[in-house]
């Protein structure tokens, strides 16, 4: 999916060294799948830093959510646990990482949620209160790439193309699923293949192509390429 960062300068390196550490889902890169809030962001922080505001394009690849190299941890919406969780992050007494999470998922806590937070760690907001409230807001998202492994799961959107290449992956690999192999398998699959590396260099505009079209390439490559040598017992 396409995601978006927004600044004062367009993203080219991700540095997480250059992170702040206290923030809702800890250290890490954050982006958002709503551009309009990413603007909102950059505006702000460009004024901080008499710039313009700049937002930085991206493509999040969803499979890092199956894949078993990323510990990832997703909130769908505001719970007890997410409020938890921020508050355990921007806590400065808790040594920080206070998490060991590659990938958190989640909405944002802005400055009224922050608000209305600090409400509740007074004593005067319920739990209950506090999740009823933040339940019927305008809906917000945001995704934390806490360690350096999950940058791997992101991609600098640097010319048209790289959209297109994740619908088309996603069609294949559903219709892989539907054949009747295990997700993670198909993932895997098409993922190492030799017409996904086609896809995913531009140059070739292979993604042009339909993704019916691709699938076809790919299943030819599939039934020629010879079967891995078997493991042989050790003597």
């Amino acid at each position: 999916m396409k995601v978006y960062h927004g600044s004062y300068t367009r993203i080219e390196t991700i540095d997480l060294s250059q992170a702040e550490a206290n923030k809702d889902f800890g250290k890490g890169f954050y982006v958002t799948n709503i551009k309009k809030h990413a603007k909102r962001w950059a505006e702000r922080i460009a004024r901080e830093h008499n710039a313009m505001p700049v937002v930085t394009e991206f493509v999040f690849y969803e499979t890092a959510y199956t894949d078993s190299i990323y510990k990832v941890l997703r909130f769908p919406q505001p719970c007890r646990e997410w409020v938890e969780f921020v508050m355990m992050n921007r806590d400065p007494n808790i040594p920080k990482p206070a998490h060991s999470y590659d990938i958190v998922e989640g909405p944002i806590a802005d400055d009224w949620v922050t608000s209305q937070i600090k409400q509740y760690e007074k004593g005067k907001l319920s739990m209950e209160n506090l999740i009823e409230k933040l339940t019927h807001r305008e809906d917000t998202h945001q995704i934390c790439l806490c360690t350096t492994e999950s940058l791997g799961a992101i991609k600098l959107l640097e010319i048209t193309g790289f959209y297109e290449m994740e619908e088309i992956a996603k069609a294949i690999v559903t219709e892989l699923t539907e054949s009747g192999i295990e997700q993670l398998a198909a993932i895997n699959l098409f993922y190492n293949s030799k017409t996904f590396t086609t896809l995913s260099d531009v140059n070739t505009g292979l993604y042009l192509k339909s993704w019916q079209e691709i699938y076809e390439m790919l299943k030819v490559e599939l039934n020629t390429t010879p079967p891995p040598p078997p493991n042989h017992p050790k003597e």
